[in-house]
């Protein structure tokens, strides 16, 4: 069950990694923002999709490995 749910989560990572990529190559081809008669659309700012970019990666990255790895210290002593 827990690799399943991993697997989808794995899916669900890429897939959205994707979609921020493409956001980011927008802006970056000069589509941040416009205006079409009286409506207007405002991406988000190129900063915020970095910073999602970089945790979707880790997410994926922990995710392929078989998820997160636990450390459990031991005083001695």
């Amino acid at each position: 069950m827990a690799k399943q749910r991993n697997s989808e989560r794995l899916t669900e990572a890429k897939a959205e990694l994707i979609e921020v990529d493409a956001a980011i190559t927008a802006i970056l081809s000069g589509a941040q923002s416009y205006r079409i008669g009286t409506r207007s659309l405002n991406r988000a700012d190129l900063a915020t999709l970095y910073k999602r970019k970089d945790m979707l990666k880790d997410l994926i990255a922990t995710l392929s490995r078989g998820g997160r790895r636990r450390w459990r210290i031991i005083p001695i002593g």
